[in-house]
This record gives C-alpha cells, sequence and structure tokens, in this order.
C-alpha cells in the first residue's frame, strides 16, 4: 500500500516576535489573472482526507481564516484561495467587468488546477456569495456548504451607503470609525483590531469599491431552493450588515438547511469566534456524512 505525501504549511518563528508563514501558491485563470491559494493538511497521511475549501470575505484574504484551520487541518485538506484582486491574488485593471460569475469560474478553476471533483465549501460573508452561486450553478462541485454571515446578494442590505463613506474618507478611516458593526470592540483585543483595519486598508479600494457596487445590486433568494446540498448556515444575531431575518428567509427556501444563530454578535463571526466556527463546521460535517463520524 503506497501512503500519500502531503505538504503540510508551516509556521516558522524567526526568533524576533515575527511569524512567517510558508509562501502562497498560484495559478493562472482563463482569463489570465493569478490567483493565490494555500493548502493546510495535518490529517493521518495513512487514510484519505476530504477537501474543505475556505472563501474569505470582501476586503479579507485567506490569511483571515488563520485561527480556524488548526481545527478543521486535523482532519480535511484544508484550502484556502484569495479572491481576485485581494491577498496575493493580482487586482484584475480596471477595464476589466467584475462579475460574480467570473469570480466563481476563479473557484471552479482552482478545483480544476487541483484536480479535485468537488469539496466542502466554508463561504465568510462575500466568500459565501461566491460560494452559494457555485452550489446552484455546479451542484456536483459542491458537497456541503457551511456559510458565515452570508445572505444572497446585498441589495437588500445599507451596505451601498458605505460607498460614499469610502469614497470621501478612505477605506481604513470608514472601517475605523464603524468597527463595532463588525467587532465587540469592548471585547476584542485592541492589537486584533489594529491588525483588522491594517490588513482590510492594502486592498486596492478601487477594485473594492467596484466589488460592493457589483454585491449591491444583486439578490438571488429566488434561486436558493437549487442548493441541493446538506447546507450549514450561520447567522450574526446582531447583524449589522442587512438584517437577521435574512438568514430566516434562507432556512426556509435551502431544503436541506441548518440554521444557528450566534446571539448579539455583529457580522464578524469568523474573526470574533473561529474556534466556535470551526467547532460548529465539524459537528454540521460529521452528523451529515457517516464516513466522517471519526471526527471529534
Amino acid at each position: 500500500m503506497m501512503l500519500r505525501v502531503r505538504m503540510a504549511r508551516s509556521v516558522i518563528d524567526l526568533g524576533n516576535g515575527e511569524r512567517s508563514e510558508a509562501k502562497l501558491k498560484h495559478f493562472q485563470t482563463s482569463d489570465h489573472e493569478r490567483i493565490a491559494y494555500c493548502i493546510d493538511d495535518f490529517s493521518d497521511p495513512w487514510a484519505p482526507a476530504p477537501t474543505v475549501l475556505m472563501l474569505h470575505s470582501l476586503m479579507g484574504h485567506s490569511g483571515r481564516f488563520h485561527a480556524m484551520v488548526p481545527a478543521l487541518a486535523r482532519y480535511f485538506r484544508v484550502v484556502r484561495m484569495d479572491m481576485r484582486g485581494h491577498g496575493g491574488s493580482t487586482v484584475p485593471d480596471r477595464t476589466k467587468p467584475l462579475t460574480l460569475e467570473r469570480m466563481t469560474q476563479d473557484v471552479r478553476e482552482l478545483l480544476d488546477h487541483l484536480e479535485l471533483d468537488g469539496a466542502h465549501v466554508i463561504g465568510n460573508s462575500a466568500g459565501g456569495y461566491l460560494s452559494q452561486t457555485l452550489a446552484i450553478e455546479s451542484p456536483e462541485r459542491v458537497t456541503s456548504l457551511s456559510l458565515f454571515g452570508s445572505t444572497p446578494g446585498l441589495s437588500r442590505s445599507g451596505a451601498a451607503k458605505w460607498l460614499p463613506q469610502i469614497a470621501e474618507k478612505g477605506l481604513r478611516p470608514f472601517l475605523a470609525e464603524t468597527i463595532s458593526d463588525r467587532f465587540p470592540v469592548e471585547q476584542e483585543k485592541h492589537e486584533k483590531i489594529e491588525w483588522f483595519l491594517d490588513e482590510c486598508a492594502k486592498n486596492d479600494t478601487g477594485f473594492i469599491t467596484a466589488a460592493l457596487e457589483l454585491f449591491t445590486s444583486l439578490d438571488w433568494s429566488d434561486k436558493l431552493s437549487e442548493i441541493r446540498c446538506p447546507t450549514l448556515i450561520v447567522a450574526a444575531g446582531g447583524e449589522t450588515v442587512g438584517s437577521a431575518d435574512h438568514y430566516t428567509d434562507m432556512k426556509q427556501r435551502i431544503l436541506d438547511s441548518t440554521l444557528i444563530y450566534y446571539q448579539d454578535m455583529p457580522h464578524n463571526i469568523c474573526d470574533i469566534q473561529p474556534d466556535r466556527c470551526s467547532d460548529d463546521v465539524l459537528h454540521f460535517l460529521r452528523w451529515n456524512f457517516p464516513a466522517l463520524d471519526h471526527i471529534r
């Protein structure tokens, strides 16, 4: 019997309080953008490990999932992708149309690049927009769906009001002024908030504006019934991007779905309680897939 060889990402202590992660990998999309991704796998090398694909939020990157990865990577091959225009991926030329279909195609092409028929997909906020679209349009590629703070688009939210504020103040000052919409500030470390703001500020404001204009124009609620895979919906009970009621509507439309509310929590639930998020994903997968009953 041949054992599989896996390359797990390592974190190297540089001895000066800094840490260095293994470099991102890249592939080229059919429209010639470079998309970054990384793989973590600490599952048993003698047993097959299913793949979990994680898609981050708008203004985020794959590194924002850092605290969720350890629990997941013990049982799964965890792939994290930087959406186009984010993190280590290229920012498309502004003359190139930005569409949800094209961003979702990036996900398909990553699966193709990795020679994967499908994966358990985790989508946070805007990453969930791509996840939902993939599950609707290419159901054979999505084994299960876990959505965190992710409604079917932003047209029913107040997010369009962010656009003139970002244009006037800039991305970081806007986020700093509205940070309580994303974090329970009094419960979070100052250093964590500053890291979040610094990381968001690295984004190209023009691209973020274009993506926000796109997402606030979309609502695919009428297509949610086409999602047929087991689906976990995790909602912020104190949702500040849209309404918490939107998640109840999703639960009614998606046939095989489970809805969990994180009571009184603002939008950024994966940043606020990453351990709880990963635990809920593992419980959901163990419950729905008997082959995963070894997960603890």
